[in-house]
């Protein structure tokens, strides 16, 4: 080999070295992400706008007269938290989210499969808890309607589909398009039987925003940093900068085997 073309080989090594490091810390960074960059943002956006909205952050100031409705099926204090799951599950994974909230939707993609498959082997039961931060942060009302329709699918059993459906056709944090009740009421058409004149009635009404307004109050008491709060046995995961959806995986399911 000529002396040319060994230092051609040798840099060629060298840049494909360079590539495969690329990729690999790109990989780590999108790893990172998924697990906790969505919650800095959520932060650092609640931080950025503190000085404007100090006085009410999160707090939801419409639909909070009227009698407070639960949905059918609620658990836990006040009954405000919407369950997931077998009741004999070993581990309980209490999630606090908005569904106008990005981090929680970043969340969701992540976490979601490994959550479905854990819940449908009665490994894991899942205690939701519905949010207003956004509108609280950024104004309108689209967290508090999309939780009034959450709710208004777990009283037609259909909570899990519909509540998978609101984030994957989140909007941008921005806008408000949850706000609107006809768009709430197409996305319900994405579940199979969802779309009944019950339900419809339900989300127009607002049944339940005294109840979504009750949770954000109880969110707002507990102090939490941000949406999405994860606590798996109490315990804040989300916080965990180790955490993934395969850790979470072993640690429910050693938790199954005791």
């Amino acid at each position: 080999m000529s002396e040319k073309n060994h230092h051609d080989g040798k840099r060629a090594a060298r840049e494909r070295l360079a590539v495969e490091r690329e990729k690999q810390k790109a990989a780590e960074r999108r790893r990172r992400t998924l697990i906790v960059g969505a919650s800095v943002v959520c932060v650092l956006g609640l931080a950025a706008v503190i000085g404007l909205v100090a006085a009410n952050a999160g707090k939801d100031t419409g639909g909070s007269s009227g009698p407070v409705a639960a949905p059918s099926g609620a658990q836990g204090k006040d009954s405000l938290a919407i369950p997931v799951g077998q009741d004999g599950a070993k581990s309980t994974l209490t999630v606090w989210e908005d569904f106008r909230c990005p981090a929680c939707k970043a969340f969701e993609a992540a976490y979601r499969p490994t959550i479905h498959e854990l819940t449908d082997a009665g490994q894991l039961k899942v205690e939701y808890h519905l949010a207003t931060l956004i509108d609280g942060n950024m104004g309108g009302s689209g967290s508090r309607k999309a939780a009034n329709a959450a709710a208004c699918a777990q009283d037609a059993g259909k909570f899990t589909a519909y509540h998978d459906v609101l984030y994957e056709n989140q909007p941008e944090e921005t806008q408000d398009a949850y706000a609107d009740n006809a768009k709430l009421i197409e996305l319900a058409g994405k579940v199979d039987g969802l779309d009944t004149p019950e339900f419809r009635k339900c989300v127009e009404q607002g049944t339940h925003d005294s109840w979504v307004v009750k949770s954000n109050e109880a969110f707002q008491a507990g102090k939490f940093g941000g949406t999405p709060t994860v606590l798996l046995d109490g315990k804040n995961i989300y916080q965990d900068r180790t955490m993934t959806p395969q850790k979470l995986k072993e640690m429910v399911q050693e938790a199954a085997k005791g």
